[in-house]
């Protein structure tokens, strides 16, 4: 019990006097200082304040403290201080790195050589993800596939209906759904799918180039034989729009990709798995050997998503972009995130839980744009200039997000988010 305590009960009890009793108690003392003075300033605090309760408990036992000692004594709550806060405005630390960003751009207009409408440029940093105004926020590209995929269905309700029609498809994400860019699979072209023929498959490009007028990236199977030559021969169709090929990566024909690239002008997605030193070796690779421009060079360094990996793919990001910023030159490229990859957790497509004892996990409609989201919005904060995405609904909240972030947005941040 403390004294305070023992104060509260005689006084609840109305008690008026005490005899024959003795109150015994040990004085507590914490004290933390490097050197004595702060030592023997605080023992005289402790000390000062022991004195004060004692006199309290002492005036409440009938001892006549305040004649005594001339002063009143009141309780500790009704001593009041008026203290004025010295105004401050909160400014985040900020570091000047000596490293930049390089800056890339996509796409091009009737006066640079393509039929694009605009351009997009990513990259420029010289500080860390909305530390200060940015000169290129991150954008968006929706997938596009050149044929049908098994989508989950809170995802394939939005584009059943375009799903035979790449064209269509791209139309639908630019117009319907904001992008800002569309990337176009080329999965038939897979031997374990329909094996298309490379001359068939690049008409797909040749297609959605003339129904969409916005930057677009076009990527393989993930076949490591077909995907050098295909990509080949779409930078040839492609030539003049600066189209982002995707991608080369070490186990691939990484020089051929490049040198086509190259030859007809366009951007090398540069894919790695995790791991910071290959990213730094495949770039080298494209920079030396193939002799790539480095304003022609985008990072892809995997994406895993949220509950399957996104803090090592978050860390990994970071460490690139950090190490860009101190001038690591091998690094300083923008980054892509293939943010699609969160429809792969089965959190985010699976009706419920298959373990029997599990809470239940929400409505699936919501939970997997939300899985989509936060993954986006997780590397956003790494150092992620491009977000590779699905949902409608996940691209509208993670483009308001990044506007609110990069200061863009006049929406107020008092938002029910979760509601929403």
């Amino acid at each position: 019990m403390k004294l305070e305590d023992l104060i509260k009960m005689l006084k609840s009890y109305k008690v008026d006097e005490l005899e024959g009793v003795r109150i015994e108690g040990d004085i507590e003392i914490e004290i933390e200082a490097p050197n004595i003075l702060p030592i023997i300033q605080a023992l005289a605090y402790e000390l000062g304040m022991a004195a004060y309760h004692l006199a309290r408990a002492a005036k409440v036992l009938g001892f006549p403290v305040e004649q005594l000692f001339g002063v009143e004594l009141k309780p500790k709550t009704e001593v009041e201080e008026k203290v004025e806060l010295i105004e401050a405005r909160f400014k985040p630390q900020m570091e000047e790195f000596p490293g930049r960003i390089r800056e890339v751009t996509l796409g091009a207009t009737p006066k640079e050589g393509g039929t694009r409408k605009y351009t997009i440029t990513v990259g420029g940093q010289k500080n860390l993800p909305f530390y200060e105004e940015q000169p290129h926020l991150p954008v968006i590209t929706i997938d596009v596939f050149d044929r049908p995929v098994p989508f989950p269905k809170a995802v394939r309700e939005h584009y059943e209906d375009v799903m035979e029609n790449p064209a269509e498809w791209a139309k639908k994400a630019v117009k319907d759904f904001g992008a800002d860019m569309v990337t176009v699979h080329l999965i038939s072209t897979d031997p374990l799918l329909d094996d298309t023929p490379i001359h068939e498959a690049v008409k797909v490009v040749e297609d959605v180039l003339q129904a969409v007028k916005c930057p677009i990236v076009v990527g393989g199977s993930g076949n490591k034989e077909k995907d050098p030559p295909l990509l080949e021969k779409v930078a040839e169709v492609a030539e003049g729009e600066r189209v982002l090929l995707a991608s080369a990566t070490l186990d691939n024909d990484w020089e051929r990709i490049a040198s086509a690239a190259k030859k007809h002008g366009h951007v090398v997605l540069a894919w790695t798995q995790l791991d910071i030193n290959a990213q730094r070796t495949l770039n080298r690779y494209l920079m030396k050997k193939a002799g790539l421009p480095p304003e022609s060079i985008i990072m892809d360094p995997t994406t895993a998503p949220l509950g399957y990996g996104l803090d090592y793919a978050f860390s990994n990001m970071e460490k690139i972009r950090i190490a860009a910023l101190k001038g690591d030159g091998d690094l300083a490229f923008p980054i892509s995130s293939g943010t699609t990859n969160a429809w792969g957790a089965r959190e985010a497509w699976m009706k419920e839980s298959p373990i029997s004892e599990d809470t239940p996990w929400g409505p699936r409609e919501l939970r997997g744009p939300i899985w989509e989201i936060l993954t986006g919005l997780t590397l956003a904060l790494a150092g992620a200039d491009i977000f590779m995405m699905l949902h409608p609904a996940s691209v509208s909240v993670l483009k308001e997000v990044i506007e609110m972030l990069g200061g863009k947005s006049k929406e107020s941040v008092d938002r029910d988010w979760v509601g929403l």
